[in-house]
């Protein structure tokens, strides 16, 4: 990823669909949900082709996520305008919530331990991948099959909840309570999280967004959706462990803090942008 005021390399590559729809789920919650929650088509396909997306992929990429309930289309003579569903406010509130949230600031660990031992057949292949897609959003890992841990008792409730969403409670047991004597906290973390991985995320991601600039506003808009995109994955890989579990050079808390500031430092200019482009969309015949 460039590093000076040009457009970033991958602006003009091949975007494929799923990272189409991500790149608008990003823009919808940064751009769209703020503000009155509706954007034109033209403002969603002006702003997915500054960061290289093809004008028939994104007009594709808008029609799927409306399709899935994100998005409810309302014409205006031969112009459409999207507005979010109370769905897409749901989901894009929660999704902001835990990016912006996310290291935000340390918290103080009691040393108790909650650890959850639910078996899923391997017939029911979706309700495994929901189980592990939203427990590894909540940061618990995986240290043995079926068996989650997590050094966070308060997240008891949300365990619980996403059990009995997915019928899970009969079959599943849950503890909480501290480590026994001569059990290896460090073997423990390795067998449930690649946090070896996770370190060379966060340093790629202070490497491509430390020295980056942006000289116009279409830059900083670009910018700010990269780096948004780019953090947002922190929160399914990283699962936020007490500092007394990690290593003292652990990169997360500076990644963290230079995430917000150059979000900070990039936005008047990313959403006089957006503006722009809404402006040039409700101008059109």
């Amino acid at each position: 990823m460039t590093t000076t005021g040009t457009r970033p390399a991958a602006a003009g590559a091949r975007t494929s669909s799923a990272s189409a729809r991500s790149l608008l789920l990003t823009m919808l919650g940064e751009f769209v949900h703020p503000r009155d929650g509706a954007a034109w088509t033209g403002t969603l396909v002006s702003a997915l082709g500054a960061l290289g997306v093809e004008k028939k992929s994104a007009r594709q990429t808008i029609t799927r996520t409306a399709s899935h309930g994100l998005l409810a289309s309302e014409r205006h003579g031969r112009r459409v305008r999207w507005q979010l569903t109370e769905e897409g406010r749901e989901v894009l509130t929660e999704g902001t919530s835990r990016i912006y949230g996310f290291l935000r600031s340390q918290r103080t660990w009691d040393g108790q331990w909650l650890v959850v031992a639910a078996a899923v057949p391997e017939a029911q292949r979706s309700t495994r991948q929901k189980l592990r897609t939203r427990l590894t959003w909540l940061g618990l890992g995986t240290p043995t099959p079926g068996m989650w841990i997590i050094p966070e008792a308060s997240k008891e409730h949300e365990v619980q909840t996403v059990l009995t969403d997915l019928g899970l409670t009969a079959g599943t047991f849950a503890w909480v309570g501290r480590r026994a004597a001569g059990t290896d906290p460090a073997s423990l973390i390795d067998a449930a999280w690649d946090l070896a991985e996770v370190r060379d995320q966060y340093l790629e991601f202070t490497e491509d967004f430390a020295e980056r600039t942006v000289e116009t506003d279409e830059e900083a808009f670009v910018a700010q959706v990269e780096l948004i995109q780019a953090w947002r994955g922190f929160p399914f890989v990283d699962p936020d462990l007490p500092a007394e579990l990690l290593p003292r050079d652990w990169p997360g808390p500076a990644a963290a803090t230079l995430f917000h500031s150059r979000r900070d430092r990039w936005h008047r200019r990313a959403q006089r942008a957006w503006d722009a482009m809404e402006r040039d969309a409700a101008e059109r015949t």
